[in-house]
């Protein structure tokens, strides 16, 4: 059987003949082996590239003894919140955040274009949401610096191909390294076991446009809609963003309320961003730390509420609400 490489393939070993350091070397061996077709045409080049991938980390590990050495990128957080976009290879993740956001990542139609995170701001009604683009989650290979990023974000966005037959091994592919690294999907506030950590989640499935998407995206309801909130889009063609925009700001369980001093009115185009569940006191807190200790009450407009409630500084504060603090 025939290899059939893919074009990219070649690419990759041309820069894997150019590299000079061992680290480099190591990189696009690992590159190599999750671009390659897995079938048995490929089986003996297959094992080849695993052989050398061995041999350079294990004289890697000679030279280093003992000692490893970590790096990574930090993204500094902005906005109402910062979601983490994850996925396997060629999922559209790029694209995703070009069609979201001010960012302008580098899109191509074969995997691992994306080999640090981008950020970007997403625009949703009157806040900024923070979304940054991440190298593919693969079982060949993951960027180590990947599991520090994906355990500090708000919300990570599960990017799932939908124009692929494989949805159900996608997410699960993903669910499976997260594991590795001791992330688990759901509340935080839940009991884990030691070390793990919890991240709440959004599954996007994009590429709504290729044939069979729907009945795909379907399955996907079916198996994971219990587990997971979850929105179909088309970054290609631009559909039910703005629904992904509700979702996500959703997915982050934020509120916005409003401050204004005694006899002015407020600004409702600078919300000030909180966790659902902050109360007055926080509010407090997020206008000036000495306000917490001067605080004597609050009078609050909304939902909640009737027309300029006076309220202490334990109460809950909801979603739209307008604060009159006194100090």
């Amino acid at each position: 059987m025939p290899a059939n490489l893919p074009p990219q393939y070649f690419e990759v070993e041309r820069r894997y003949r150019e590299a000079k350091s061992p680290q480099e070397k190591l990189r696009l061996l690992e590159e190599l082996l999750a671009i390659i077709p897995k079938h048995k045409g490929t089986e003996h080049l297959q094992g080849d590239l695993r052989r050398r991938i061995s041999k350079l980390k294990a004289e890697s590990q000679r030279k280093k003894g003992a000692t490893t050495v970590g790096y990574g990128f930090h993204v500094e957080r902005e906005g109402a919140g910062q979601g983490m976009l994850v996925g396997p290879p060629n999922t559209g993740k790029s694209l995703l955040l070009a069609s979201l956001t001010n960012a302008t990542p580098e899109v191509a139609d074969y995997p691992f274009t994306t080999r640090r995170p981008l950020p970007g701001m997403m625009p949703f009604e009157n806040v900024q949401i923070q979304l940054v683009d991440l190298p593919p989650l693969s079982p060949d290979f993951t960027e180590p610096w990947l599991s520090s990023a994906l355990r500090g974000a708000d919300l990570l966005l599960l990017v799932i191909d939908l124009g692929q037959e494989d949805v159900l091994e996608q997410v699960e592919q993903v669910k499976e390294g997260l594991a590795r690294w001791k992330i688990v999907l759901g509340r935080a506030d839940e009991d884990r076991a030691e070390g793990v950590v919890a991240r709440k989640a959004l599954l996007v499935g994009n590429k709504l446009d290729a044939p069979g998407a729907g009945e795909r995206y379907e399955l996907l309801r079916e198996i994971y809609g219990e587990e997971l909130p979850m929105v179909a889009v088309s970054a290609l063609q631009g559909r039910e963003l703005e629904e992904l925009k509700r979702a996500i700001y959703k997915a982050l369980e934020v509120i916005r309320i409003y401050t204004k001093p005694p006899g002015k009115e407020p600004d409702l185009s600078n919300p000030t961003v909180l966790k659902q569940g902050s109360t007055i006191e926080d509010v407090a807190a997020s206008v000036h730390q000495e306000f917490v200790h001067r605080l004597k009450y609050a009078r609050v407009w909304g939902k909640g509420s009737f027309e300029g409630q006076r309220v202490h500084r334990n109460s809950v504060v909801q979603e739209g609400d307008i604060v009159e603090l006194h100090v």
